[in-house]
């Protein structure tokens, strides 16, 4: 017996004002991932949105003609809204309205599996709710400890925002308590002196796979925005030498300012890398491909790691038909092109990783004795090239090893 299909329980019209005409697939996407279904779309060419209904009242009618018709039970907004136009849009059109960051937090909460990424996301969600807040947080309540948190004639929503504001400054304090522990651990990878990469790139463009298929780990892969928040670290070895590759939480256009800070501690890793590998999805199309790479460098430059070494890598080649292959080979002569699922272009892509690390690479001619057996070892492992030549006073080495880490062998030093 065939079985009806089972609607979603949320069907979102979408809406946007514009300069120009443009699809909503992003947003629609975004929806996607938190499990909302599209029921349809509307665009407003407009060069800013309306102060107050964001739409102009005209097209705010049309929307709510549409959003009947296509029995849609929410509206969701391509643009941050603010407090007002949220409120006079569920008034005139009778329905929700969410706009992008909201749907964006909801993401991140669903995606938020460490204990850092969740207090990121709360306290992203409480600073974004605290100016929209009409009496939604009365379940705070229990924060301030029951009777005597309300003040003599403080209202409800007083009294929420209070215990948000409680919330938000204890959250910050146990960010900083984690910040401190990760700059911990990169202090100890900093002290193993490592060369680092971080993967950097538009949400979705398969920087997970490519960590997995460069250091053969098996970080969980998902087809969906926003799969990965905590940042992944794994070793992989180039030439010989051990490097560090970071997988870190993809970019976006638009990308809500509340994300940006609250994942401060994470994003520091994109600051701190020696090279970045800005990862891009080549079977999007060449506009695509253009607006996410912009939005990436965006983002970069707000966080601070504008001025970093980069590689424009090219993931997805498996996706290419031969034509295309070679049109973004040749549109493209800089960047390398590789897929993280087949392995093709990796060796490439490793001998451009080794050339663009030199700098951080300083050679040295040692003289270490039999009896330094460790420090040896070590060297073998760090220097991955090396040549050794035994001699009567000890082992003659001539090694590229990390800068960082010279000084640690200047007492074997060859005058």
């Amino acid at each position: 017996m065939n079985q009806t299909p089972r609607r979603a329980r949320q069907r979102a019209f979408c809406i946007a004002a514009l300069p120009q005409q443009e699809s909503l697939g992003e947003l629609s996407e975004l929806l996607r991932t938190a499990g909302v279904a599209v029921a349809g779309e509307m665009v407003q060419v407009r060069e800013r949105p309306h102060p107050n209904t964001y739409l102009g009242p005209g097209k705010v009618r049309e929307a709510a003609e549409a959003a009947r018709a296509c029995d849609a039970n929410v509206i969701a907004c391509d643009d941050e809204l603010s407090a007002r136009q949220e409120r006079n849009l569920e008034d005139a059109l009778g329905l929700p309205v969410v706009d992008r960051t909201t749907v964006i937090l909801d993401i991140f909460a669903t995606h938020a599996s460490s204990a850092e990424g969740k207090l990121q996301v709360e306290l992203a969600q409480l600073e974004y709710n605290l100016a929209r807040m009409r009496g939604l947080w009365s379940h705070l309540e229990r924060l301030g400890g029951g009777i005597g948190t309300r003040g003599p004639g403080e209202t409800q929503i007083e009294t929420d925002r209070r215990l948000a504001r409680n919330r938000i400054a204890a959250l910050r304090r146990r960010l900083e308590h984690v910040k401190g522990t990760r700059s911990v651990m990169r202090a100890e990878r900093e002290r193993a002196a490592l060369p680092s990469i971080a993967l950097a790139g538009y949400t979705n463009a398969g920087k997970s796979t490519l960590l997995n298929a460069m250091t053969g780990s098996d970080v969980e892969v998902r087809d969906r925005l926003f799969h990965t928040l905590d940042p992944t670290t794994r070793m992989m070895r180039i030439a010989g030498r051990p490097h560090l590759l970071t997988d870190t939480v993809g970019f976006i256009r638009k990308l809500p300012h509340q994300l940006v800070d609250a994942f401060g501690a994470t994003l520091q890793e994109t600051r701190m890398a020696d090279l970045l590998l800005h990862v891009i999805d080549a079977s999007a199309s060449e506009t695509e491909q253009d607006s996410m790479r912009l939005a990436v460098e965006r983002v970069l430059e707000e966080i601070g790691a504008g001025e970093r070494p980069r590689i424009l890598v090219l993931n997805k080649a498996d996706l290419l038909d031969p034509d295309a292959h070679h049109e973004l080979r040749t549109r493209h002569p800089d960047t390398v092109l590789v897929s993280g699922k087949t392995g093709e272009g990796l060796a490439e892509l490793s001998e451009r990783i080794e050339h663009e690390l030199r700098y951080t690479l300083q050679p040295l001619e040692l003289l270490v004795p039999y009896s330094q057996g460790s420090s040896l070892a070590e060297l073998h492992d760090l220097a991955g090239d090396l040549h050794r030549q035994d001699t009567p006073e000890g082992v003659l080495v001539r090694a590229l090893v990390p800068a960082r880490l010279a000084e640690r062998y200047a007492r074997f030093a060859v005058a």
